[in-house]
């Protein structure tokens, strides 16, 4: 698999966009007495929350005391989708979803707090590997890869 490398804009994206902060107050206080726990939660959550984009994949680290890390290949990756709310509109936020083929129905990792949202996914999408599946060009690349009498010759 030939992946492209990881443009310098991509490269720089480690830490979520304030903006994830303040979306995390109003999701807190929208919570009502419940903002006694979810705001520290988000606290935390927003200030541990750690990205790494390389030619590899996606690595993520998020965590105090219950310490979650993901890391994500790009072959990996089978689907990709963009959510956002209405306040995170207002923000200029939005989450990208990445699913894989684990069985799971959740998303495997949820990309937030980016305003460049877009170029990420456009990146992403550029480095799935079923973009690749057009480079066949005879029955026997096809064969190569277990995919005989499947291919249409472009």
């Amino acid at each position: 698999m030939k992946t492209e490398p990881v443009p310098e804009n991509i490269l720089r994206l480690e830490r979520p966009h304030p903006a994830l902060w303040t979306y995390y107050i109003m999701m807190a206080i929208c919570t009502g007495p419940g903002i006694v726990a979810t705001l520290p939660y988000l606290y935390f959550r927003f200030h541990t929350l750690r990205y790494r984009f390389d030619a590899e994949g996606i690595h993520m680290k998020v965590g105090i005391l219950f310490r979650r890390e993901v890391n994500l290949t790009y072959s990996r990756i089978q689907d990709i989708h963009l959510r956002s709310g209405l306040l995170q509109r207002w923000l200029g936020l939005a989450d990208i979803q990445i699913q894989t083929a684990s069985g799971s129905a959740d998303a495997e990792l949820v990309i937030e707090g980016f305003k460049q949202y877009e170029a990420i996914r456009d990146f992403l999408y550029r480095n799935d590997v079923t973009f690749e599946w057009t480079e066949l060009r005879t029955d026997e690349d096809a064969s190569a890869i277990g995919l005989e009498g499947q291919l249409k010759l472009l």
